[in-house]
């Protein structure tokens, strides 16, 4: 949600599982992330929130978060759902411009890049998204036959 008592969802709670408060396992985590999939996945990318609500005071029609999508593949990986979270990785990838960089949000209808260019944010979770798929991939390899061993987000505390 987005705030305490509040009955608005937003998709930074993905972070949850990823710094260690909740494991990705746990009921809550799982119903959180299958609403953020239910109601804030649009074309294949997240929206940080319903802008529509009118709760930030901005006109609505905000872009999709970009990390929020990568945060999401990062959940769908320590749940061992590998080929929904490189799909959803993937799609993320496909966003990026010439030269391979990222904004902060994207404009599903007018298909294009908006806000802060380039963005950090996007880019280290890209990163770290990375980084968890060919952690999980090496792992797997090296366990022939035994399922992926539980990657950890580089954010989560250790």
């Amino acid at each position: 949600m987005q705030s305490y008592g509040s009955k608005h969802l937003d998709a930074s709670a993905l972070l949850i599982a990823l710094v260690g408060f909740l494991p990705a396992h746990d009921a809550r985590v799982r119903s959180t992330i299958e609403a953020i999939q239910r109601h804030l996945v649009v074309d294949g990318l997240v929206m940080r929130y319903d802008s529509h609500a009118g709760l930030d005071g901005l006109p609505p029609g905000e872009g999709a978060f970009l990390p929020c999508g990568f945060w999401l593949a990062d959940n769908l990986l320590m749940l061992g759902r590998r080929d929904e979270a490189r799909a959803l990785f993937e799609r993320h990838l496909s966003l990026r411009n010439d030269l391979g960089l990222l904004s902060e949000e994207y404009d599903v209808d007018h298909k294009r890049l908006i806000g802060n260019f380039p963005q950090a944010l996007s880019h280290i979770a890209l990163i770290n998204t990375a980084y968890m798929l060919t952690e999980q991939s090496r792992r797997h390899r090296h366990a022939a036959g035994a399922p992926a061993a539980e990657v950890k987000h580089p954010l989560a505390a250790k």
